[in-house]
């Protein structure tokens, strides 16, 4: 059975310089980093309005690589797997047992 969840891959050259795939990876694969950044920032802003500058960005950043993510996928140079019902089921019934620890322990 095929798990895979994808869209017809657009050919691109396959040469020593960077095609379009290499180009829009390299900047999907920043703007992730970025994304990770501003998180940390906004957990470590102890002022507000900062914070909310910084939330702003965030959220800039994010559907930008959103759309970056939904160009590629499109392109097919990004595919998902599909998971099986039980083990959906069997996932979140091992963090639903995991949460009050995590609760307990924060």
């Amino acid at each position: 059975m095929n798990n895979k969840i994808n869209n017809p891959k657009k050919k691109v050259s396959k040469t020593r310089e960077m095609n379009d795939k290499d180009y829009i990876t390299s900047m999907l694969e920043v703007e992730k980093s970025i994304v990770k950044d501003y998180a940390v920032a906004l957990t470590e802003a102890s002022n507000k309005d900062l914070y909310e500058d910084f939330h702003d960005m965030f959220d800039d950043v994010s559907d930008l690589q959103r759309q970056i993510y939904d160009l590629m996928f499109r392109k097919g140079w990004y595919s998902l797997e599909t998971a099986e019902e039980d083990i959906i089921i069997q996932k979140a019934n091992k963090l639903e047992q995991e949460l009050p620890q995590l609760v307990n322990n924060g």
